[in-house]
């Protein structure tokens, strides 16, 4: 569990940095390019939970018992 948490940490830091200069590139200002790239880190949980949430009620690739896998 704690590689996992290290892991999601870092990925988060490196996602957010990758925002954050890309914004700088196409802005040129590091002040909007830091607000981007703070918003973003929210705006994205959120999103996420709501993928996870969507993908946990579909039936795509489960094995159902017996090995058959639902389709949909």
């Amino acid at each position: 569990m704690r590689r996992t948490t290290v892991k999601t940490a870092l990925w988060r830091t490196i996602a957010s940095l990758d925002t954050f200069l890309l914004a700088w590139f196409f802005t040129g200002n590091a002040a909007t390019a830091l607000s981007i790239g703070g918003l973003e880190i929210f705006t994205k949980l959120i999103l996420y939970f709501i993928h996870e949430r969507v993908w946990g009620r579909l039936p795509f690739g489960i094995e159902k018992a017996g090995g058959e896998m639902a389709v949909g």
